[in-house]
């Protein structure tokens, strides 16, 4: 290993355990703002020790005598094909760390426990990953297990966050409560997590921009219209304890793309697929299609597979989509490959009747 890449290893480790020593002390003071400082620190300094242990340039073309800032390493790491070892979801995380450690360091950032966990949590494990799948070291070799995230109040999944908070929000913002300005600040951080998804990369939100969110809560608009970012996203959990891994991914019908270089947009961003294009097969087109190789398959045999599978609990697989007042049931393409390399596996020929 390169001794530059030693060193930056030891800034990036270094970090975040006193990211994670902050973010577990029991005083409050600038314990969010510095957990989530030192945090984004990690992160810089691992990007460019990967990036230079793959054989690429962390300094600035322009000036040499600078290194390339958080961006420019987090754009290398997902897209240049000789040193990339990260994914769109990946950078997606390390994306939102940097967005919220931008808004703590340069204005007032009120985050909630819930919040600044799952970016805690889910940073440590994508520091993890790339700690392991770029040098091979397992995370356990360089701090003592007991060392992560601690929170009384972990959140199960992003829709349950958001619904919470925007509960809490509207609460704040019933006539005569004059807590508004309260209310003010828990809608910031919800709007800079969603502008930072949503591939921006100025995330600071206006002060009309935030009386307008605060007005379409009132009215009772749902938080997935007015955080659209946000709710393209959902949380992965495997493990429990010390060996806890949390991700942030994509929901099945959201694509995360690399964004054009630019200097008011963010690296990747969250995009929506039109529901019907992703979801683009009914029942008899799929049983259609699976006919040509499995020429006795008939509709009410796929039926019977595809309730045995739970297929229509997957979101990956099935969704019901309302147009006008009719309600259409449509399965993805990833629904009819994995029917495909099933069907031969339970012998739907002659086993069908008993699925």
């Amino acid at each position: 290993m390169k001794k530059e890449v030693k060193m930056l290893l030891e800034k990036a480790t270094d970090s975040l355990i006193l990211s994670i020593e902050l973010f577990n002390r029991p005083q409050e003071q600038c314990r969010h703002t510095g957990a989530l400082i030192l945090l984004d620190h990690s992160f810089e300094m691992i990007l460019k020790a990967a990036i230079i242990h793959r054989n690429g340039k962390i300094r600035d073309k322009r000036n040499n005598k600078n290194t390339i800032g958080f961006d420019a390493c987090l754009r290398i790491a997902v897209s240049n094909g000789n040193i990339k070892f990260l994914t769109e979801e990946q950078a997606l995380v390390a994306q939102a760390i940097n967005g919220l450690r931008d808004a703590a360091q340069h204005y007032i950032l009120q985050i909630s426990e819930q919040q600044l966990y799952v970016h805690m949590q889910s940073g440590v494990t994508l520091f993890s990953d790339i700690l392991n799948n770029v040098f091979g070291i397992k995370l356990s070799d360089r701090l003592p297990q007991r060392v992560l995230p601690i929170a009384t109040l972990a959140p199960l999944d992003i829709d349950a966050l958001f619904r919470f908070e925007t509960k809490e929000i509207k609460k704040l913002l019933n006539p005569g409560s004059r807590r508004g300005p309260e209310a003010y600040s828990k809608i910031r951080p919800l709007c800079i997590l969603d502008a930072v998804i949503s591939g921006e990369k100025n995330t600071q939100p206006s002060d009309a921009e935030i009386r307008n969110i605060a007005n379409k809560l009132r009215s009772g608009i749902s938080w997935d219209e007015i955080f659209k970012g946000v709710a393209g996203i959902q949380l992965s959990r495997e493990g429990e304890g010390p060996s806890i891994s949390l991700k942030i991914t994509k929901k099945a019908d959201v694509e995360v793309t690399l964004v054009k270089n630019s200097p008011n947009a963010a690296v990747v961003a969250v995009k929506r697929v039109n529901e019907l294009d992703f979801y683009s097969l009914g029942l008899k087109a799929m049983t259609t299609n699976i006919q040509q190789h499995f020429a006795y398959i008939t509709t009410t045999k796929l039926l019977k597979v595809i309730n045995h599978l739970h297929l229509q609990d997957n979101p990956e697989f099935y969704k019901e989509i309302k147009l006008n007042s009719q309600t259409h049931k449509r399965y993805s393409q990833n629904a009819q490959t994995f029917l495909l390399e099933q069907i031969p596996l339970l012998d739907v020929e002659h086993n069908w009747r008993n699925l």
